[in-house]
């Protein structure tokens, strides 16, 4: 789904316009950006947590030519569902 999808479903839902789902949201993105890169975690009930997590330096070796090369530790965003959308998943 992308952006300009979502935005119409928010509006059909909600019973509002394009432009008020469009700014709901613009302030929800907003709102989970700040808080991530607070280093909070976002728990979205019945949906599931949102958080940051460090990602360990680590030493790979390249299968061709075998040359180490070593990634840099990173922090990446990590989602984890709630029960009822594994158990949903699970019955798909």
């Amino acid at each position: 789904m992308k952006t300009k999808e979502l935005i119409q479903h928010i509006a059909t839902s909600g019973s509002m316009t394009k432009t008020r789902a469009e700014e709901l949201l613009s302030a929800t993105v907003a709102v989970l950006q700040k808080e991530l890169l607070g280093g909070k975690s976002v728990q979205l009930q019945n949906f599931g947590t949102l958080e940051m997590t460090r990602r360990n330096a680590r030493t790979v070796v390249h299968p061709k030519t075998k040359e180490l090369t070593t990634i840099p530790e990173k922090m990446q965003l990590t989602f984890k569902a709630n029960a009822t959308i594994k158990e949903q998943l699970k019955n798909t």
